[in-house]
């Protein structure tokens, strides 16, 4: 299963995602992550958490949902449009489920202030990519309504 974890910059969230996911699934199971309106470079305090974690950051770029190596089967958006962000969509025949977490490329204060608030963003994500991955997969992969009320109830947890 391929799965893209879609926003509007592709430098922070959804790179955090991807990593996260490629890390953590099953062989057999991509991450990918892809913007709308590609940054053109990943936010390097997301490259450093993610080191700090242990996660590989070798080969993530910014890249555009044009360039999309596989169709993928689900598509993640991880903008925050409660914080009026306008989320990608996308256009194919795919299942779709939206997971908001906040920017942390936007957040102000002193550098552990910000640091918190990418931090934030990964336990956010991560959490979620856990209770994906939980999920009994060989069953839900051949119920695409379940799955999508299932991706969808994951969207709204918090670590």
């Amino acid at each position: 299963m391929n799965v893209l974890f879609l926003c509007t910059g592709n430098s922070c969230r959804s790179i955090l995602a991807e990593a996260t996911f490629n890390h953590l699934a099953p062989a057999g199971w991509r991450g990918m992550s892809a913007g709308s309106r590609p940054a053109g470079y990943v936010h390097p305090r997301s490259l450093a958490l993610l080191a700090r974690e242990g996660i590989s950051i070798e080969g993530y770029v910014s890249k555009s949902w044009d360039a999309l190596p596989v169709t993928p089967d689900v598509v993640v958006t991880v903008c925050a449009s409660a914080a009026g962000e306008t989320c990608p969509v996308y256009l194919g025949p795919v299942l779709r489920t939206h997971w908001g977490v906040d920017d942390p490329a936007h957040a102000t204060g002193s550098d552990a202030e910000i640091d918190a608030a990418f931090m934030l963003a990964y336990r956010i994500l991560r959490a979620r990519i856990e209770a994906f991955l939980a999920l009994p997969l060989a069953e839900l992969q051949h119920d695409q309504a379940r799955l999508k009320a299932e991706l969808d109830r994951i969207g709204n947890l918090q670590p």
